[in-house]
């Protein structure tokens, strides 16, 4: 499993990883951590949003999906 270093979007900190299966394939994954000065520290993970051929294709993904998700919950 690869893990990107987290970078911050829009007040959250993202960090995506891809998990090697045993078939060869990867599944996309991501940890989103967010400070709030009310609420204190949240974080959310998820794992297996989906399967790729390629690491590299499961990171794009799991970025995506974070942003997305970042996007429609603020």
């Amino acid at each position: 499993m690869q893990n990107s270093v987290a970078r911050q979007y829009r007040g959250y900190a993202v960090r995506s990883s891809a998990h090697c299966l045993p078939d060869g394939c990867f599944s996309s994954n991501v940890t989103l951590t967010r400070s709030d000065a009310r609420s204190g520290p949240a974080l959310y993970e998820f794992y297996s949003l989906d399967y790729f051929s390629s690491e590299e294709d499961a990171l794009g993904y799991s970025d995506r999906w974070a942003r997305d998700w970042i996007d429609t919950r603020g």
